[in-house]
């Protein structure tokens, strides 16, 4: 059993007052609030991985991607039928900017979306490793 390899991406936008995160109403192998993650695949650099999954997931191109050099792995809370002999995901953590306020679903993965502030992201996300990973891109943008 093993785990696949991906990325966190914790995405936002700003204005000049403030910055806005987005977030994500999952709803394929489970349901509730994250922000853009997915695996990387094989032989690809991560930068690619983080750029390709922001526009599948958002139809955005990002910028300003930084990477906050925070490592962490998880297991999944159940067997997922497409992801045979895989137990867990590892992650690397790291942000971007997008410019666009209207985001293009990936409907397979999300259903809905919100630009909210730290504070109602840090209550609407579903898992602790998503809220400790935005409060340290929140630390780390300031």
């Amino acid at each position: 059993m093993k785990y696949r390899r991906g990325v966190f991406i914790v995405v936002y936008r700003k204005n000049i007052f403030k910055r806005k995160y987005l977030i994500l109403k999952r709803k394929l192998h489970w349901k509730g609030w994250e922000f853009p993650k997915g695996g990387i695949r094989t032989k690809e650099k991560i930068l690619y991985s983080i750029k390709r999954e922001i526009k599948e997931e958002t139809g955005s191109t990002p910028f300003n991607v930084k990477n906050h050099k925070i490592k962490g792995k998880y297991k999944y809370k159940k067997n997922l039928k497409d992801r045979k002999g895989i137990i867990g995901q590892t992650y690397q953590l790291y942000s971007a900017e997008i410019k666009n306020k209207k985001i293009k679903l990936d409907k397979k993965e999300h259903s809905s979306y919100k630009w909210v502030s730290f504070k109602k992201a840090l209550k609407l996300l579903t898992y602790p490793n998503q809220k400790k990973s935005l409060k340290i891109v929140e630390r780390d943008l300031k």
